[in-house]
């Protein structure tokens, strides 16, 4: 069926409207006199890629298709009905929170915007003021060394702005740690330390973090507010992204269960070809894969991308972020929403989060417990049955007086080895610099742009972060597909050191 009957279908089913069937006609007609899909082939489905969308939209820009590999929008917010029969809720396998909203009639994070808008169900999530203290001999009130450890997290910050004045070098965040003479030292230290530290600080940039962190939650230097709020809704987080694309997107834009795989750019065109060999052809293309995916190598690029864009892309660390949840019969833990376990060895199930209580299902008898980085990548290659007896184990160390019982359900996913994803978000080492930072958005060859959490420079490993480049890059393509002004992301051929090399 060609594009123009599938559009007549579309209006006689009454998926498309008179004046959205008229200028989706329009938009065919343009596409069709350059004999190609589409004048713009969006890469992705996430909240960068459906905003991207939507601001192509609202520039009067209607020919362009989404391109996603699964069988919803969504990318990275996906929700699972866990539980036992009878017993079942949707819980948040990946972004879970709006991480800070709004104070007063300040700077609103875009992301609870939408949650308001869409009637998102949440729940205001006190990661601070509601935690209990354990270790391997069971319950330890280690709240002095906890609290120790976020004020160091603030001095870091602070500390972290001053190198940024004087121009000294990034170092991640555990030699930022020493540097203050906060280092950890016991197995108590180095797990409060985890909570505060993005929980990955030898992965951490010791200035990126801070400036993440603060751009953020401080509402000083423009953040957004230093609250949580959890997403509880039965439809899953997801709906906020689906429902907003409801509002602008037509039959015809979308294109789900196809997986790119390839992607040839010359100086007139793009062309794309998925894995069931579907070719789609347009003046640009807009990447939104995470940057995991493109450190992976899952698709190829013909030529092969400059080293400017390479050395961008493997200067950057994907993080894996594992939520391992556990439904019991009956609630046996702590009574406050989290629970932070020490164990010897650093990263071993050490964050908790109850979700049996008033505010979120009371009653499910579902509690969780997250790892990251190499500890997530470890549990990924084991089978479940193993890392469930190990998540049991330190259960049995936390509780040494209650006989634990077997759960009613258990479950966690695997992030770092999907291939839709490689990782959870990305993380900025301290090797990777603003040169970096630049190339990994840079257009290339004028026809292929980039965007995503991982090239936000404010708030990258955030769902606002992929918001704002989405709404950024689309407004930069919209300039160049109008004639309005085309000015592509530049990028630095050379990352050059600060200083010569004393050799």
């Amino acid at each position: 069926m060609g594009f123009s009957a599938v559009l007549r279908h579309a209006a006689l089913c009454g998926l498309l409207s008179v004046a959205s069937f008229a200028l989706a006609q329009n938009s065919a007609a343009a596409s069709s006199a350059s004999g190609k899909d589409a004048t713009v082939l969006i890469l992705g489905g996430g909240v960068a890629g459906v905003i991207a969308a939507r601001t192509l939209y609202q520039q009067g820009i209607t020919d362009f298709i989404i391109v996603e590999a699964r069988d919803e929008l969504g990318g990275r917010m996906q929700n699972y009905t866990f539980g036992a029969p009878g017993k079942e809720y949707t819980v948040e396998l990946g972004p879970n929170w709006v991480q800070g909203t709004q104070t007063g009639d300040g700077p609103a994070n875009p992301i609870y915007l939408l949650a308001q808008k869409h009637n998102l169900t949440t729940a205001f999530n006190d990661w601070y003021g509601s935690i209990s203290f354990y270790d391997y001999n069971g319950y330890n009130n280690y709240s002095d060394v906890f609290n120790d450890a976020v004020d160091a997290y603030t001095n870091a910050t602070i500390i972290a702005g001053e190198r940024v004045d004087q121009q000294l070098v990034d170092l991640n965040l555990q030699t930022g740690y020493a540097i203050i003479g906060a280092a950890s030292k016991t197995p108590q230290e180095a797990a409060s330390v985890y909570y505060q530290a993005d929980w990955t600080p030898e992965e951490t940039s010791w200035i990126a973090s801070s400036w993440s962190n603060n751009f953020t939650y401080d509402t000083d230097v423009g953040g957004f507010s230093d609250s949580n709020e959890m997403c509880i809704d039965q439809r899953g987080f997801k709906i906020i992204i689906q429902e907003e694309a409801q509002e602008f997107l037509e039959p015809q834009q979308l294109l789900l269960n196809h997986t790119v795989n390839k992607i040839a750019y010359s100086d007139t065109g793009v062309t794309v070809t998925t894995t069931d060999g579907t070719s789609l052809t347009a003046d640009y293309v807009l990447c939104t894969f995470s940057v995991g995916v493109l450190q992976y190598g899952d698709v190829l690029f013909e030529p092969t991308l400059p080293s400017w864009k390479v050395e961008a892309i493997q200067s950057t660390v994907m993080a894996t972020y594992t939520k391992i949840f556990f439904q019991f019969p009956e609630n046996f833990w702590f009574d406050t929403e989290m629970a932070l376990y020490a164990d010897k060895q650093r990263g071993r199930y050490p964050v908790w989060q109850s979700l049996d209580i008033v505010d979120f299902f009371p009653g499910s008898g579902i509690v969780f417990v997250t790892v990251t980085g190499d500890f997530s990548v470890r549990i990924e290659a084991l089978p479940d049955e193993q890392v469930q007896d190990e998540v049991m184990e330190v259960l049995r160390a936390m509780f040494p007086n209650v006989t634990i019982p077997e759960p009613l359900d258990f479950y966690f996913p695997r992030w770092n080895s999907n291939p839709l994803f490689r990782g959870s978000y990305s993380n900025w080492p301290a090797s990777f610099v603003g040169g970096h930072w630049e190339n990994l958005r840079a257009t290339v060859a004028d026809r292929l742009w980039f965007a995503g959490e991982a090239t936000s420079l404010k708030y990258f490993g955030f769902l606002h972060g992929a918001y704002f480049e989405g709404l950024d890059v689309a407004q930069q393509m919209a300039g160049c597909i109008q004639g309005s002004g085309c000015a592509t992301l530049q990028h630095v051929q050379n990352v050059m050191n600060a200083q010569p090399y004393p050799v």
